[in-house]
């Protein structure tokens, strides 16, 4: 057995990276033969290959849309009956078989021209690759795409049919446990997925739910269920409003004055 060298860690990290970097590459190359335009593609397509999320003649909702692999991978799911809108801060090239609006779907404006498009009808399966900004400033990037998650499903799910599919992507660490809490009560299968085509290192993880239960939602917001479970795990609800006053053996010593003195 070879004794480790102080190198040994140095080369196992580049070996990981190489790795790394040839499956990256490998997914890059299929997604270019398959005529898909990022390899983001086969996420959906192993999402769905596991759970069956999406059938042909839905109606769905592509969050995040840009740069349009996922809007492919629905086009081609749903089938000539079916429709699918993206929405996508970024402008995104055309994807025949479906529209792709440019805008904040957290933004009212935004949502109306999803509304306006939905034409009154709901819709069968969302699908979400949103993710913010990254600063990286990993505690403030976690809580934003925590809380961007949020948003979305507030706005979206009175809008996905009883029995209708969500996916999103999520990144682990603190408050995923709080936000999985919050959703479960509108699916009866809430699961969480890491596609192959994920890389190695990558802390991403897609929340899968399966047959939505409006009637059981709860009338407080995801957003605000999720804020109030992350505040008591992070310490925020640990002082009574009206604590109980206590007895206390201090008492206050007057200074005795030059009179007092006097009479002593």
């Amino acid at each position: 057995m070879r004794a480790r060298s102080a190198g040994d860690d140095g080369d196992l990290d580049m070996a990981d990276h190489w790795v790394e970097n040839h499956k990256r590459d490998s997914w890059r190359r299929q997604a270019k033969a398959s005529g898909y335009r990022a390899r983001s593609a086969f996420k959906l397509l192993q999402i769905q290959e596991r759970f069956n999320l999406v059938r042909s003649g839905d109606f769905v909702l592509d969050v995040g849309c840009h740069p349009g692999g996922w809007a492919q991978v629905a086009v081609e799911l749903v089938g000539e009956k079916g429709r699918v809108i993206g929405v996508d801060l970024q402008s995104c090239a055309p994807v025949e078989g479906a529209v792709l609006l440019t805008g904040d779907i957290t933004d009212p404006m935004t949502q109306e021209r999803i509304l306006a498009e939905l034409e009154g009808e709901l819709l069968n399966v969302i699908v979400s690759d949103i993710s913010p900004d990254i600063t990286g400033k990993w505690d403030m990037d976690q809580s934003v795409a925590l809380t961007l998650v949020a948003d979305v499903m507030d706005f979206s799910l009175p809008l996905l049919r009883k029995g209708g599919g969500f996916t999103t992507k999520l990144f682990q660490g603190v408050g995923v446990e709080e936000l999985i809490r919050a959703v479960q009560p509108h699916f009866s299968s809430v699961r969480r997925f890491s596609p192959d085509a994920s890389r190695n290192s990558s802390s991403e993880v897609y929340l899968v739910c399966k047959h939505h239960t409006p009637w059981k939602a709860p009338k407080a917001s995801i957003r605000a269920r999720f804020e109030t479970e992350l505040d008591v795990l992070l310490g925020g609800g640990e002082i009574a409003e009206d604590p109980e006053p206590t007895a206390s053996s201090f008492k206050v010593r007057k200074k005795k004055t030059k009179d007092d003195l006097e009479e002593d």
